[in-house]
């Protein structure tokens, strides 16, 4: 039974509901994946030959938080979490997993983005726009791209998780 709780996004709300719903569903759903694992499961690059694991997905996707809630949206100059040295304008990384690198301190760096990310949001307008390449992109644009971002990559967990252990669905 999973601790993580993921309600169903409501049938009938308002649209910004609606995505806020949709990209908490998939939060959730990234948790759920891992739920149970240790470090070592989690770091199993079980589809070979890719490197791609559960604790790359869940590092990946607190640098696609921070880039697009962060520096996107609300303009912050917030530096990579995982490769310091990378260009914060270039591709999201975290896929690499550094030596010692722990599904728990991932998960804790994740949820610590998802609460700032809630944050910025909070009292902003589906309208209002932040800068990504030279042009403004709406709160509403980066909602629906967040959703797409994790739903592509909760396809990939459930692949890993059902190698790792055979655990299907949720």
């Amino acid at each position: 039974m999973s601790t993580v709780e993921r309600p169903m996004p409501p049938l009938n709300a308002d649209e910004r509901t609606t995505l806020e719903s949709w990209l908490d569903f998939h939060r959730a759903t990234l948790a759920m994946k891992c739920e149970g694992l240790d470090d070592e499961q989690a770091a199993d690059a079980s589809v070979p030959p890719s490197g791609c694991t559960l604790t790359g997905l869940v590092q990946h996707m607190a640098e696609v938080e921070r880039n697009w809630f962060r520096r996107v949206f609300a303009g912050e100059q917030a530096p990579p979490i995982y490769d310091p040295q990378a260009d914060p304008r270039g591709p999201d990384g975290g896929f690499e997993l550094a030596e010692g690198a722990t599904l728990r301190d991932a998960l804790a760096t994740w949820r610590a983005e998802v609460t700032r990310a809630r944050e910025r949001c909070a009292d902003r307008a589906l309208a209002d726009t932040g800068r990504f390449m030279e042009q403004a992109v709406s709160l509403r644009w980066i909602y629906v791209h967040m959703i797409e971002e994790y739903a592509r990559h909760n396809g990939h967990a459930d692949l890993l998780r059902e190698r790792i252990d055979g655990t299907t669905g949720v």
